[in-house]
């Protein structure tokens, strides 16, 4: 999910919502699993964030190109392959996709990858309307790849 709006004048349950999240700051991006927790929380915070499903191509292009290390370190293959139980990025992908890794296996992995503002922007209709109206809130389904890979 990324977070599109700030939060000002936003109650204070959303902006704990959003703490909880991991989101504080706009063009942040955190991936999180479909819990029901997290469901519920999607819905609470909808009218500031985009969320869909991710595909391995965009999630390995994430990983790459915004994925940070403590001390601001990029993420390489041969890190992956030198402090993890995994061979290579892509077997880390499809595992990660499938449910059976999550980000906590690259130890030093910060949670929240910190994105650029999209490329030629958001869409026609702006940050105030929904994705069902044309805007850029809400669920996104798979289309929330296109705007990641816009925002790495």
């Amino acid at each position: 999910m990324i977070r599109i709006r700030g939060r000002v004048d936003r109650s204070l349950s959303i902006k704990r919502t959003l703490e909880l999240l991991r989101l504080n700051r706009t063009n942040h991006c955190v991936i999180i699993d479909d819990r029901e927790t997290y469901k519920g929380m999607l819905q609470k915070a909808k009218d500031l964030i985009a969320w869909g499903e991710l595909d391995s191509t965009t999630m390995k292009e994430l990983l790459l190109k915004r994925g940070r290390l403590e001390g601001g370190k990029r993420i390489t293959e041969d890190y992956i392959q030198s402090h993890t139980d995994f061979s290579n990025i892509d077997d880390f992908v499809d595992k990660f996709i499938k449910f059976e890794a999550s980000l906590a296996d690259i130890k030093g992995l910060q949670p929240v990858f910190r994105l650029h503002p999209p490329r030629k922007g958001h869409r026609r209709r702006g940050v105030k309307q929904p994705f069902s109206l044309g805007g850029a809130l809400g669920y996104r389904g798979n289309e929330i790849n296109d705007l990641i890979l816009k925002m790495a």
